[in-house]
């Protein structure tokens, strides 16, 4: 098993020095999935929601925080995104809504705490947006997709 690379021999937390890593080009994708009643789903799809367009409302979320990532989760670099992407799809047999979030950078680390916060914050989005007709929604599966580029290699989930 790898070592944990932010935590220092005495289990003190760092930032990873990236200063010898080849700048390559990385990307990540993540995924969320907010279910919620089928009403509410046809509501949102009609784009009838009180607050305004919620799925447009949601991707932008999801761009800005990934640009923000670093100032959010501790220890992260910040990157010069060169792409940042938020599709929200509907999922009926939920019923709900699935979030894919891609990230994109050439630098000399990864991108996945980007688009795994693209895609929470997208959901969250979601959520706040619909939550006074319906509370109950569910956010879930918040996870890494896939990853390529770096000293790492390539990741699939599921493969």
């Amino acid at each position: 098993m790898a070592a944990l690379t932010h935590l220092g021999a005495g289990g003190e937390a760092n930032m990873v020095d990236v200063g010898d890593k080849a700048e390559t080009t990385r990307t990540a994708t993540a995924q969320g999935f907010v279910s919620m009643r089928p009403e509410t789903l046809e509501m949102i799809l009609a784009g009838n929601a009180k607050k305004g367009d919620v799925l447009g409302t949601a991707r932008i979320a999801g761009i800005m925080a990934a640009k923000k990532t670093h100032e959010l989760i501790p220890l992260c670099h910040p990157l010069l995104l060169t792409k940042v992407a938020v599709e929200i799809e509907p999922e009926r047999t939920l019923p709900g809504l699935r979030v894919t979030a891609l990230a994109r950078v050439t630098g000399k680390t990864g991108v996945e705490m980007e688009a795994l916060t693209a895609a929470s914050v997208a959901c969250l989005t979601i959520y706040d947006m619909a939550k006074a007709v319906d509370r109950a929604m569910v956010i879930s599966g918040i996870r890494l997709v896939e990853k390529t580029g770096g000293k790492s290699g390539d990741y699939k989930a599921g493969s």
